[in-house]
């Protein structure tokens, strides 16, 4: 049997590959929790590795302001800790699945980014997860693989989403970012998305190197609301849009998050489905329950 190991199966994203996975009865998965694993030992990694076939990599520094003033801290888990992961799995002939983020891009562009463009992180998070990309580079040339995604939301965790409905209980209306173009990608699609690529990558179908696991098509903080509230039955004239500057951050953010999807053609696999389609099927999925199911 395919043993699977998922590291950050706490968080929003492997919560979601947990179920995912669990309804693979071909597949033996171990779930690793932050309080089960820390990915910043390295004996420890190297002994939760030992006998899997292939680990995907969800546990992450997410804080990307806190980052911004613990820049070490970050880099250990987003960085390091994927060069522990990465080397156990060369030692062990297992393969890997890394997520990382669009943030390892100066998000300048304005068409979207290819899979090799170069790298020029403009903040400390960005730094941090591109030292990751770089050890599973490195250290597993053949058998790594990088899946980039962005503007990530889902029913575990805090996220964009559910904090624009929970402010829509308590305030009338709300001042929204609308200079900043990006791809809203649903967790648990992106679940779905990794198991494919693990099972492509497990039976040597898939080229090693880095996907874009974003939704298709493009938006703004503003737009992402808007069709929010729609979904969940509020004014959608209740969100104005603003411009970035209204609102400074410790960390800097990118201005254009859009990513190509073109490398999926290689696994057989089409791009993920447009965000705005995705935030429907998130609107109505039957479970779990999500934050942004209102009343």
């Amino acid at each position: 049997m395919t043993r699977l190991l998922v590291t950050g199966a706490g968080g929003m994203l492997g919560r979601d590959l947990v179920t995912v996975l669990g309804a693979r009865p071909d597949l033996k998965v171990t779930a690793a929790t932050r309080a089960d694993l820390d990915v910043t030992d390295r004996a420890a990694v190297h002994a939760a590795v030992a006998g899997h076939d292939l680990v995907i990599n969800a546990a992450a520094w997410t804080n990307v302001d806190a980052a911004e003033a613990d820049e070490a801290a970050a880099t250990a888990v987003n960085g390091h800790a994927v060069a522990n992961l990465a080397a156990a799995c060369a030692t062990d002939g297992t393969r890997l699945i890394q997520v990382s983020t669009d943030y390892v891009l100066a998000g300048n562009a304005d068409t979207p980014y290819p899979e090799d463009a170069p790298t020029a992180p403009v903040n400390a998070y960005g730094r941090g997860k591109l030292v990751g990309e770089q050890a599973v580079a490195r250290l597993l040339p053949d058998t790594g693989y990088v899946v980039r995604t962005a503007w990530l939301y889902g029913a575990h965790g805090p996220n964009f989403v559910a904090t624009m409905l929970r402010l829509a209980t308590q305030r009338e209306h709300l001042d929204v970012v609308d200079d900043q173009r990006g791809q809203p990608t649903w967790s648990y699609a992106l679940a779905e998305r990794l198991v494919a690529l693990a099972d492509a990558a497990l039976a040597g179908h898939a080229t090693p190197g880095v996907y874009h696991g974003t939704c298709a098509g493009q938006t703004t903080w503003y737009g992402l609301a808007r069709a929010a509230f729609t979904l969940a039955g509020l004014d959608p004239d209740r969100i104005r849009p603003t411009t970035s500057d209204r609102y400074p951050r410790p960390a800097p953010r990118p201005a254009y998050s859009v990513l190509g999807h073109s490398r999926w053609a290689a696994v057989g696999l089409p791009p993920l489905p447009d965000w705005h389609s995705a935030l429907v099927d998130a609107f109505h999925s039957p479970a779990p329950p999500a934050p942004w199911k209102v009343a």
